[in-house]
C-alpha cells in the first residue's frame, strides 16, 4: 500500500512522534522513509539563492540535524531511509517534493497549538492537509 513514506520533520516533539508512527508503517509496508528537512528562507538569514551545500553546512554547524532521528529510528528498525535538506517555503517544499518523488503517504506531527498562538503562528501541517493529493497522517506529540 505504501512504498514511499515522507516524514518532514524539525525536530520537535510532535515531529518525533511522527518518526516514530512512519518508521513503523514502512517497517509494515516495507517502503523507504524519506526524511525532509526544509529551511525556511522566510525565518532565517539563509536565503533561496544561496547554494544548498553551504546551506547543508551551516544546518551541521548549528548542532543536530532534525533529520537524524528520522535515520537513526529507520536504522534500529531495518527501514531504508533518505535524507533531504531543501530550502524555501516549507509547505511547498513539502508539497513539490511529495509530487516530485511520488509520495504515498506524508506523516507530520502537529504543534497542538489552539486559540490566538495557533492564528498567529499558522501551521504547515494544516497547509500541508489543505494542498497535498496524497493522505496526510497527523501525528500529536504525546501519541508516540
Amino acid at each position: 500500500m505504501y512504498d514511499t513514506i515522507l516524514v518532514p520533520t524539525d525536530g520537535s516533539d510532535g515531529g518525533a512522534a511522527a518518526v516514530a508512527h512512519a518508521v513503523d508503517l514502512a517497517a509494515v509496508h516495507g517502503a523507504t522513509v524519506h526524511a525532509l528537512y526544509v529551511v525556511d528562507v522566510r525565518m532565517s538569514p539563509i536565503s533561496a539563492n544561496m547554494d544548498h551545500d553551504d546551506v547543508v553546512e551551516l544546518v551541521d554547524e548549528s548542532g543536530d540535524r532534525p533529520t537524524a532521528a528520522v535515520l537513526d529510528r529507520a536504522e534500529q528498525a531495518g527501514v531504508e531511509a533518505v535524507e533531504v535538506i531543501r530550502l524555501g517555503v516549507p509547505h511547498r517544499v513539502i508539497r513539490e517534493y511529495a509530487d516530485d518523488e511520488g509520495v504515498d503517504l506524508v506523516v507530520m506531527g502537529t504543534h497542538g497549538r489552539t486559540g490566538v498562538e495557533h492564528a498567529l503562528v499558522g501551521s504547515v501541517t494544516e497547509r500541508v492537509v489543505r494542498t497535498l493529493d496524497v493522505p496526510v497522517l497527523t501525528v500529536h506529540p504525546g501519541s508516540a
